[in-house]
């Protein structure tokens, strides 16, 4: 498993910028090392960039444990501590069970305390189930459709994901250094942290423990600025870095299951219920609902990124029907649905409704547009301004 190589250009700049601006004095990343404790070797912060982009395994499986706490309202209509709804992520602890054989081999379950939400691909077949409404669907990827080619593509909520998006982040915004060792599901890592340079932003520092063996990201810790405990963690209580089983990815809905056929990545084909004596059916990947790719690319223009590095915000229009219906409790539309149930705010941009995290903030303009930021409001408003 290569992290990263998705992103060719990523992959070999932030080796080779690290390991320059390390020879040219430190200026971006620290120098300072992991110490040499629980019986790992010393290592640069750079040389831990490297060896999480190098970090190759035929597989691993484990139990994760994700907390949020983004200082947010309820979502309306979702889930929190204890729901098996993915869209429950958001807020809230949470168990995750991961199973990674190759990019084409992947299972995520989410375990509720009355239920379990599965993403399974297993090759060209892609499953999302949930036992709480009985329901799945089910998408046969086209031959043409090239599969991520790490982990941290696979999936939103693991460590990979979360430390990819991190890294993505080096440049001379971000300080990188090391700091000394930790123990992660009874493993050794080091742990790698990232603080952003500029005062701008809400977010104050990315922790990233890396196994000492594998050099898999094993937890990733996000804290606010000013903030003592994480607003956000996902790590591994539990890790194997051996392949699992074929029969783990092998997914068959439950007699009873109304099951969703999908054609390609694309529309609705087919409605059935899944009968006892059907034969097998084959999984595919997780994370898009159902739907989601059928909107016309006009019904929305194309996001625009205003600033860069830490303090960048973006903002997207609404299709006019998701702008109208912002109250809908689900889908894609939640987020409007809870910025028009927030408080009210104007200025030359406009006006509109504003959400304020401890990690990022959201403005929802009356005229369908949405600005989004690891920053606070003010600066969501300068970003409408110049948009």
């Amino acid at each position: 498993m290569s992290l990263l190589t998705h992103r060719p250009t990523l992959r070999w700049a932030v080796p080779l910028a690290a390991a320059v601006l390390l020879a040219a004095g430190g200026s971006t990343v620290g120098v300072i090392r992991a110490a040499a404790s629980g019986g790992l070797p010393e290592r640069s912060a750079a040389r831990l960039v490297v060896d999480i982009q190098n970090a190759r395994l035929d597989g691993l499986s484990g139990t994760l444990v994700q907390s949020t706490d983004l200082g947010l309202p309820s979502l309306p209509g979702e889930g929190g501590s204890g729901s098996s709804d993915m869209s429950s992520l958001v807020s809230g602890p949470h168990t995750l069970r991961l199973w990674y054989a190759g990019p084409d081999h992947v299972r995520l379950a989410l375990l509720g305390s009355l239920g379990e939400s599965d993403i399974v691909r297993n090759g060209a077949d892609l499953w999302s189930w949930s036992s709480s409404t009985r329901t799945a669907t089910h998408r046969r990827v086209p031959a043409s459709t090239q599969a991520p080619r790490s982990l941290a593509a696979m999936s939103q909520v693991t460590p990979q994901q979360a430390a990819e998006a991190a890294l993505h982040a080096i440049s001379p915004t971000t300080r990188v250094s090391t700091d000394g060792t930790a123990v992660v599901a009874g493993r050794s890592a080091y742990e790698l942290v990232l603080r952003p340079r500029e005062r701008g932003t809400l977010v104050g520092s990315v922790r990233i423990a890396i196994d000492g063996r594998t050099h898999v990201p094993t937890r990733v810790q996000v804290f606010a600025r000013g903030a003592g405990k994480p607003a956000f963690e996902v790590g591994f209580t539990s890790f194997d870095p051996t392949k699992p089983r074929a029969s783990v990815f092998r997914f068959a809905p439950p007699p009873g299951t109304k099951v969703t056929q999908e054609s390609g990545l694309g529309g609705m084909v087919a409605h059935h219920s899944q009968r006892p004596a059907q034969r097998p059916a084959q999984p595919q990947v997780p994370g898009h609902a159902a739907g989601s790719a059928r909107m016309p690319s006009s019904a929305a223009a194309r996001p625009q990124v205003v600033g860069k590095g830490w303090t960048s915000v973006v903002v997207a229009s609404l299709p006019p029907a998701m702008a109208s219906r912002g109250g809908s409790r689900s889908g894609p539309d939640s987020m409007a649905g809870m910025l028009q149930m927030l408080p009210t705010v104007h200025g030359r941009w406009g006006a509109g409704h504003v959400l304020r995290g401890t990690l990022f903030s959201a403005v929802l303009s009356n005229d369908g547009r949405v600005a989004v930021g690891a920053v606070p409001p003010k600066a969501l408003y300068a970003a409408l301004n110049a948009s």
